[in-house]
């Protein structure tokens, strides 16, 4: 069966790659999307959004699953494993828009960047802990900290206390010592000087990495990694939180999250959603990239609904150890300053000052920060994957030197991150999550346009039934075809909101960090559509035309592509959705 096409100057056909390999088991699919969860910046704001509403202000949750979470995890899924390739190859789909896996590239990089402080950080107290004494308790914070004037020992509860501008957790000895190592003078609250104690262990997290990836590139190896890593963080994570039931108070805080309140539903309805948008990962493009190793036939459907229930048990998971800590801390100074108390750094920074009051503190220390490092390794590791894989697929020449290629970007990306390794740039790096948040948004949206409205619902449905070989029910189409949209463009109005708050209390060169990293990219997608217009000939009508058809739109395995050409009626593969009609054969 021969096919005819017609290609834009400058553009060649997709080749299927018979090596490009899969997972060793279906089920590493999910345990690479449960991967994507441990997003620890997600509770740098959790403050602000849904941790401190309990289990009930967390059922709304629930309802973004149905109404845009599941459906827009299938059609994610749906590009993936059709295309049999990553984000940017997938968008031959709809050429034109094509400069949108490019933005999802660019923002990977972007959030990789500064994301690599999440292992960091608890690399620095799990080295710590080997030491006989750790540096941040009593004993051992004589050698670093000089009282103030206010306090006399670090161990004092009054230094909890010490200004009403200052949340809880800035002011544990834990974070102190954190603080002390990013710059010797307390007094530096910003300024673009060097840490080199953060800069080697940014090294160190970049060198893990490189390790993983020297040791597990091939997909098959590389789900076998991330399914033992994400089970480890999640058998750590529970263990975490049974020993932290013993501490004082923390019994109080789980009878609150589990107690009713009307309260805490409508203040989820109004936030959770966040949680939900979490579940494609810190780049936007990744649930895409990882579901094209899957078996062109498995239920994408039914996994949808597992990954999102999975990501929802472990943000519950990580959210009562958060809880736990801080009740932890509010127990041993009854102070109103807990309301401001950011969970990130109870996590990672201000967990120090609890695990020291614990039976053997070296071993908690160690038990907890591995968990909170191997969720930081899942996610970079998972992220980078599917960025590696999204260029080779685009750029086949590059497979040629992959070994080079992947460790000259690890490389690259390590460099970059040092500016993280400043006071002011480890101090404030959190507001590019929050643009990130509400790039996905604009993202989602697009992607909806592209799938359901030039290509095609019934050309969509079509193609899921003949893949999953079950049907595909009308009201699933009509959520992702008129719900979801609507949806997404509330949460759009919402980011803008939330972004502006967020900005308001940047500098400057934030707020152009910010367009630089995550505006700027936005840019890709019209650019290559014009890119891809110039090249192409005829008549405007016709290049745009040409622009939004698909081009090589079929399965890659030859046994599918072949029943597909007899369900689509042996015309021309690379045209054959392109008719001036919607019907299906």
């Amino acid at each position: 069966m021969v096919y005819e096409t017609s290609y834009a100057s400058g553009t060649k056909p997709f080749s299927p790659d018979p090596k490009r390999g899969k997972w060793e088991k279906p089920t590493d699919y999910i345990f690479a999307c449960f991967g994507l969860a441990l997003k620890l910046d997600i509770f740098e704001i959790s403050y602000q959004y849904f941790f401190n509403i309990g289990f009930v202000g967390m059922l709304p949750y629930f309802l973004y699953m149905v109404i845009y979470l599941v459906p827009i995890l299938v059609v994610h899924s749906y590009m993936g494993q059709f295309s049999s390739s990553g984000f940017i190859t997938a968008f031959r789909l709809s050429p034109l828009f094509k400069g949108m896996g490019y933005v999802s590239l660019f923002l990977t990089f972007s959030t990789l960047i500064y994301y690599s402080r999440f292992a960091a950080v608890p690399l620095l107290f799990i080295i710590n802990s080997f030491r006989p004494t750790l540096p941040w308790s009593c004993e051992g914070a004589k050698s670093w900290y000089i009282p103030s004037a206010e306090t006399t020992t670090l161990c004092d509860p009054e230094i909890y206390k010490m200004h009403e501008n200052y949340s809880l957790v800035i002011l544990t000895p834990s974070y102190l010592y954190f603080n002390y190592i990013r710059h010797p003078d307390f007094n530096i609250t910003e300024g673009f000087e060097l840490s080199w104690p953060l800069v080697g262990l940014f090294t160190l997290a970049w060198t893990l990495i490189g390790i993983i990836f020297y040791k597990f590139s091939e997909p098959a190896k590389f789900g076998k990694c991330i399914r033992y890593m994400v089970i480890a963080t999640v058998v750590l994570v529970l263990v975490c939180f049974v020993r932290f039931l013993f501490l004082p108070g923390t019994h109080l805080r789980l009878w609150r999250y589990i107690t009713p309140r009307t309260k805490d539903f409508s203040e989820g309805l109004s936030s959770t959603y966040v949680m939900a948008l979490q579940a494609f990962g810190a780049g936007w493009g990744s649930v895409i990239a990882l579901s094209s190793f899957n078996g062109f036939k498995t239920n994408i459907m039914s996994y949808s609904w597992i990954i999102s229930f999975g990501q929802i048990f472990i943000y519950i998971m990580f959210g009562l150890v958060s809880f736990m800590l801080e009740e932890y801390f509010r127990e041993i100074t009854r102070t109103i300053i807990f309301h401001n108390i950011i969970n990130f750094g109870v996590l990672i920074t201000g967990s120090g000052s609890a695990l020291i009051t614990l039976a053997w503190p070296n071993f908690w220390t160690i038990i907890f920060h591995t968990m909170m490092l191997l969720t930081a390794l899942t996610v970079i590791a998972t992220q980078l994957f599917t960025v590696l894989q999204s260029l080779f697929d685009e750029f086949e020449k590059l497979k040629e030197k992959k070994q080079e290629v992947t460790f000259g970007v690890i490389c690259g990306l390590a460099f970059c991150s040092c500016f993280f390794c400043t006071v002011h740039g480890s101090f404030y790096f959190g507001v590019i999550g929050t643009d990130i948040i509400m790039a996905h948004s604009v993202l989602h949206l697009l992607l909806l346009l592209v799938v359901l409205w030039i290509y095609g619902q019934k050309r969509f449905q079509r193609d899921i039934e003949f893949m999953l070989g079950q049907p595909f029910a009308y009201w699933k189409v009509f959520i992702l075809r008129y719900t979801a949209p609507i949806v997404f463009v509330i949460l759009m109005v919402y980011g803008i909101k939330e972004i502006m708050y967020s900005h308001f209390y940047y500098r400057e060169v934030f707020f152009a960090l910010a367009i630089i990293l995550v505006g700027l990219p936005f840019l890709a997608i019209p650019g290559y559509g014009f890119y891809y217009l110039k090249n192409s000939t005829g008549t405007f009508s016709e290049r745009l035309k040409r622009a939004c058809r698909p081009t090589d739109w079929y399965p890659s395995e030859m046994k599918h592509r072949q029943h597909y050409g007899d369900l689509i009626g042996h015309i021309e593969m690379t045209d054959h959705l392109f008719d001036g009609t919607e019907e299906v054969n």
